[in-house]
């Protein structure tokens, strides 16, 4: 499946701006380590969690071989009804990267960033009906897909807070605060 433009230009703005205000790699190169499920890659990101992503709902799985914890949530942007945002950190390296794109129904369409400016991959998924996403992440050129499945993290744990439907939105999936945009 494609990206849009629209997206890739919504999700580019999202990365920039966040490498206003979090810790930022100073110089990535090499590959991304998403894309090679068996190993770690050798270079890492130097991102860290954003506690202002703590909130947003928790999904936990893998992609690949690889375990992740993901927060992805709506973003607050009225005008950008079906965007949404996070992060995800690899089990065995604790390295995270950002996530940030479109739910549209069930369908969600996303991009990461291992430095807040540059896209470093494509993720194309669907939601089921028991709030569980599953998909496959590729490079930026859509090669070299890669199979992800993440079921929703209980909510009132320690770990994921309740978080209440945003304002005017609907529960999607048992997700209160991603808002299917029309």
């Amino acid at each position: 499946m494609e990206v849009s433009s629209s997206k890739t230009a919504r999700g580019l703005a999202w990365f920039v701006a966040a490498a206003i205000t979090l810790p930022l790699a100073a110089c990535a190169v090499g590959g991304n380590q998403a894309s090679d499920a068996a190993a770690p890659a050798a270079v890492h990101s130097s991102l860290k969690p954003n506690p202002e992503f703590a909130r947003l709902p928790q999904y936990a799985g893998t992609l690949g071989k690889r375990h992740i914890v993901m927060r992805l949530g709506a973003k607050t942007d009225p005008d950008d009804p079906t965007g949404v945002h996070g992060e995800y950190q690899f089990g065995d390296t604790g390295e995270v990267i950002l996530i940030a794109g479109d739910r549209s129904g069930a369908t969600l369409e996303a991009e990461e960033s291992n430095d807040g400016t540059r896209i470093t991959g494509n993720w194309v998924g669907t939601f089921a009906a028991d709030g569980t996403l599953s998909g496959e992440r590729m490079e930026v050129d859509d090669s070299n897909p890669v199979p992800f499945e993440l079921k929703p993290v209980a909510t009132g744990s320690a770990a994921s807070p309740s978080v209440p439907p945003a304002k005017g939105g609907n529960t999607v999936n048992g997700v209160g605060n991603l808002v299917i945009g029309e």
